[in-house]
């Protein structure tokens, strides 16, 4: 539903005063978006997976180490929903943005890695004849 004239001269309005009182604040949210969102919390859970595998790794190393396998599990499952979440989160236009970067980010690596899981859902498995 549309605003009417006098709601969208309201909303104008509140937009120049708060682009006269905080430029900042205006300029921020204008430069982000869910696609940049959502890719630096999928690095940050990436980054948290790995720091939860190397507790993992601690575990016959010291003494207390029992304790950091069993945090470093909790790390790396709760870093691993983070990143399905915001997988999730994302449409598919956003994630084939994602995927057409360098080849070598970590972003554009996910990205192909959910393409190709989300491409395969309710379509056969492709044959490959010989012939």
């Amino acid at each position: 539903m549309p605003l009417s004239e006098h709601e969208q001269k309201i909303l104008d309005e509140i937009e120049q005063r708060l682009s006269e009182e905080d430029p900042r604040l205006v300029r921020a949210v204008g430069q982000t978006s869910l696609h940049g969102h959502a890719a630096r919390r999928m690095r940050l859970g990436v980054l948290l997976f790995i720091v939860g595998f190397v507790m993992l790794l601690l575990f016959p190393v010291a003494s207390w180490g029992q304790w950091a396998a069993i945090a470093g599990f909790g790390v790396m499952l709760a870093s691993a929903l983070i990143v399905y979440h915001y997988l999730k989160q994302m449409g598919r236009d956003q994630l084939q943005a994602m995927g057409s970067g360098s080849k070598l980010s970590l972003s554009a690596s996910i990205a192909r890695l959910a393409e190709r899981l989300r491409g395969n859902r309710g379509q056969p498995p492709k044959r490959s004849d010989p012939d």
